[in-house]
């Protein structure tokens, strides 16, 4: 009766942590890093009453419910650091394994192809570059570690999945830098038609 308690807490817990991460990642992209780093250390609460139970209770947490939730938690870390410093938070950091690290970090690839369509979206192609240049720089990372593949169960998955995102972005920054191209060139067109009509004096 107490381990069915316990286990119901922890899912609790579980279903928590990954639904505030979830929500903090939201609030990066809408700029409330104050709100983001609130939900974050709320996230951070249910994890470390998880962990403090996974001593005397490893078979009611570990799973792919906690598992899941550490992925995301640390991908809500990752992302939220990379924006407001331009760097990536440890592990050790967050006290998060390695490996939900790992897939956290893959995971947050589709969050900067969110932010770089967002930049399209402004007119503002040169941010648009900068997001993929980071996708780029986190997909090499994961394809250096050649052991992880063997030890990280699904980051295969995750890496092809990251490499399809970054083409498909790379596809929508080049046509958005064509279509500016040809929108410039065509004013420069208009004004220049313009200069010519102009009646010339004396």
């Amino acid at each position: 009766m107490q381990k069915d308690k316990l286990r119901e807490a922890a899912q609790e817990n579980m279903r928590k942590a990954t639904s505030l991460s979830k929500q903090a990642i939201l609030r990066v992209h809408q700029k409330k890093m104050a709100e983001a780093k609130k939900l974050i250390g709320d996230a951070a609460e249910a994890i470390s009453k998880l962990q403090a139970l996974a001593g005397e209770y490893p078979e009611i947490i570990y799973g792919g419910m906690f598992s899941a939730a550490l992925q995301e938690y640390a991908e809500a870390h990752i992302f939220l650091k990379l924006i407001e410093e331009a760097q990536f938070v440890s592990p050790k950091e967050i006290n998060v394994p390695a490996v939900d690290y790992v897939l956290g970090l893959a995971d947050a690839i589709g969050e900067y192809r969110r932010l770089t369509l967002d930049a399209l979206r402004e007119g503002d192609a040169a941010k648009g570059e900068k997001c993929l240049e980071l996708m780029d720089e986190v997909y090499v990372e994961l394809m250096a570690m050649d052991e992880a593949y063997v030890l990280v169960p699904g980051l295969r998955r995750k890496c092809d999945v990251a490499r399809k995102i970054i083409e498909i972005t790379r596809g929508d920054i080049a046509q958005e830098v064509r279509r500016k191209s040809l929108e410039d060139y065509l004013k420069r067109f208009e004004l220049a038609q313009a200069e010519k009509r102009k009646p010339r004096k004396g």
